[in-house]
Parts: C-alpha cells; structure tokens; sequence
C-alpha cells in the first residue's frame, strides 16, 4: 500500500511523525479517512479518537480540537489538545465528570454553567474514546 507523510503536533509536542498508511480523523462533519493523494482540504477537527495505520499496527489518540491540514506533501493535524488513548486513565476521568456535573448543578451564573458544560463534555468525549 501506498504511504504518505503524516505529522500529528500538539502545543506541547511533536507526537507522532512519518510515513503512514491511512488516518482516520474527527472532523466537524464527520470522521474522514485520509490516504496518499488524498485531495487537498483543509477541516477543524471536533473531540474524537485519530487512528493512525502505519502497516505493522496501528496508534490511536485523542485530540480535543484543532485542524488538518491535507495536501501535497501529506496531511498534518495541529491539535489543541491530544494524548495516547492507552494514556486515559478512566478513573480519573469518571471523577472528573463527576466534579463537573456537580459544578454544573451548582453553578451560580451562566458563565460557571457555560464552563462546567464544557469540562463536562471533554470529560464524556474522553469516556467514548475509552470505549471505541
């Protein structure tokens, strides 16, 4: 099968650099597969799981937004946010859901509810990475 170069970067890191078979990744309008010339296209990427297939296995990580850059020379995606899937610990992820559904209870004014809705919904969007 046919490799592409594929950079996946962080604001804290370069996590993952080179040739690649196949990407599957969270787009706004849906998850999108992308393969060696690939059509040139750019797209904001919503909280889901990108999967990686270099031909010997395959590297899943969460991304909690960003873009993907895909043209000539191959497809980048600059994330706000990603971690390895086999990094989420579950625990602590269902205690931070917790935190925020009470804070959401609790919230005052619509800003802490806009914020606790927020941290929920990372919080949930991280449980079905989990699961997928």
């Amino acid at each position: 099968m046919t490799t592409f170069h594929f950079e996946l970067v962080s604001p804290a890191r370069l996590l993952f650099e080179g040739p690649v078979e196949s990407v599957v990744l969270p787009g706004v309008e849906g998850d999108m597969t992308v393969m060696a010339n690939h059509a040139a296209l750019m797209t904001s990427l919503r909280p889901g799981v990108v999967t990686i297939a270099d031909g010997k296995a395959s590297k899943r990580l969460y991304v909690r937004g960003g873009f993907a850059d895909i043209n000539a020379s191959g497809l980048t995606i600059l994330a706000e946010q990603a971690t390895p899937v086999e990094d989420l610990n579950p625990e602590i992820i269902a205690a931070e859901m917790k935190n925020a559904e009470e804070d959401l209870r609790d919230a005052k004014t619509d800003e802490a509810r806009r914020l606790a809705a927020e941290k929920l919904g990372q919080m949930t969007d991280l449980m079905a990475a989990l699961r997928n």
